[in-house]
């Protein structure tokens, strides 16, 4: 096998895994951040606070192993993963 075919099947490994720690309000969470909806949205809809959700988000990424940089976007890295596992 091939170093970038295991490290490709790693990488979905371990999203699977970080997709497996989250908690059924994140997954719900993640879920209407795939629809496209902001962080007010999602607040409205499951009527909780904005900040609540955020931290619901900041955990999202925690899981998943997203930490901040300057070259990506780590809520459209997150739903790519959630998006990736609902097609497996």
């Amino acid at each position: 096998m091939s170093t970038c075919v295991r490290d490709r099947t790693l990488a979905r490994w371990c999203e699977r895994q970080g997709l497996e720690a989250l908690t059924g309000r994140e997954r719900e969470i993640l879920e209407l951040m795939s629809a496209g909806l902001s962080n007010t949205a999602i607040a409205v809809q499951l009527s909780i606070m904005e900040r609540t959700t955020e931290s619901h988000i900041t955990r999202i990424f925690t899981k998943l192993g997203l930490a901040p940089g300057p070259d990506e976007n780590r809520r459209v890295l997150a739903v790519l993963m959630y998006l990736r596992d609902a097609l497996l």
